[in-house]
């Protein structure tokens, strides 16, 4: 199975700072809000809002590799310095900024209500439209761990996709629920119950002769079965394609779009099976069904018999129909006999008496 790797570009990550919870483009080294600075154990998160990165001096300090935090004083630094920007500290004290981890983009946009006067936002926004106030991230973006693409654990927090609260999934299954139970109750609940008359009685048998034949099979997805024979399969390869978001430690993540071909195999071939070549049909409007016996000859069989019974009632007027499960319990039946007919919401029989 060949796998390819190609880089759709880069997009910018935000995130937020513990001291005001404000959002904060993921370069920014200081919230814009309270200009606190952005901690060494920050957690990016990917916008579902984000697009990739057109300004090409922007991408090059995207894809530059993962930032440095400062060994003596904590700043954050770009990949590319050697000096502290805030104390001068040689960088090579400090501590690389964990990267390669996957993460999951944000839910579409939804609102955020403001914490300070109550304004109804879109997600996309970090201010509030009314009153200037920060924005908090919606509810249900928590950071969650991702798998490392590297194939490792990463120690590393990503964002998970918005979840449905709990009790929009109670709600929704309850509704199922309850839809479910309606309907077995018109169908199998008595509702209703009449007096009605035997007006007709109807059975049917089918008695099926069987041989065995060759059955011709095409493009059937898999293997053959074993004792199949003209076996002529093909292969198909499709090949499909997954976008991932890989953080690259200096909040930005770059859009990898993997590839990998999926072969399916499809096969035509024959294989010998009892088939049915006749069918027996008797029919009667009495109440002792019987099944025709058809002469045998060799390598023929006979198949599962099948049994039809049905019971016709009027009660005044109406006709009901009734299928007894059983010839004894046909035979019961006797036209002109007069029977409690228990009925569903829908005027089915459920049940008779």
């Amino acid at each position: 199975m060949s796998t390819s790797k190609q880089s759709k570009g880069f997009i910018q990550l935000e995130w937020v700072c513990p001291n005001c919870n404000s959002r904060n483009p993921g370069p920014k080294k200081t919230c814009e809000s309270c200009g606190a600075p952005q901690p060494e154990n920050v957690q990016f998160y990917a916008p579902a809002e984000a697009k990739l990165i057109q300004d090409e001096n922007v991408a090059r300090t995207a894809k530059a590799g993962a930032d440095i935090h400062c060994g003596f004083c904590g700043t954050r630094n770009p990949a590319t310095a050697t000096v502290c920007s805030q104390c001068g500290g040689d960088l090579k004290e400090g501590k690389a900024r964990q990267a390669g981890r996957e993460m999951q983009r944000e839910a579409p946009v939804v609102e955020v209500k403001c914490t300070n006067c109550g304004e109804m936002n879109p997600s996309t926004r970090r201010m509030c439209a009314k009153c200037g106030a920060p924005l908090p991230r919606a509810a249900g973006e928590s950071p969650v761990m991702q798998k490392n693409a590297g194939g490792g654990a990463d120690a590393a927090p990503s964002v998970t996709k918005r979840k449905f609260p709990t009790w929009a999934i109670v709600g929704g299954v309850v509704a199922c629920l309850a839809v479910i139970c309606i309907g077995a109750y018109m169908l199998f609940a008595p509702s209703k119950t009449v007096t009605a008359t035997v007006s007709e009685v109807y059975w049917q048998t089918s008695v099926p002769v069987q041989e065995v034949r060759a059955v011709d099979y095409s493009n059937e997805e898999g293997s053959p079965p074993a004792d199949a024979y003209n076996v002529s399969c093909r292969d198909d390869v499709e090949q499909v394609c997954e976008q991932k978001t890989i953080d690259q430690g200096n909040g930005y993540a770059e859009v990898v779009e993997e590839c990998h071909d999926e072969t399916t195999q499809y096969c035509s071939y024959t294989v010998d099976e009892w088939t049915t070549i006749q069918t027996y049909t008797l029919e009667g409007y009495d109440l002792f069904p019987v099944y025709s016996e058809p002469s045998l000859f060799s390598g023929q069989r006979l198949g599962e018999a099948t049994l039809t019974l049905d019971v016709h009632f009027t009660s005044g007027g109406e006709e009901y129909l009734y299928h007894p499960d059983s010839a004894a319990e046909y035979q019961a039946f006797s036209p002109g006999s007069t029977w409690t007919l228990h009925l569903n919401a829908l005027g089915g029989v459920v049940s008779v008496e």
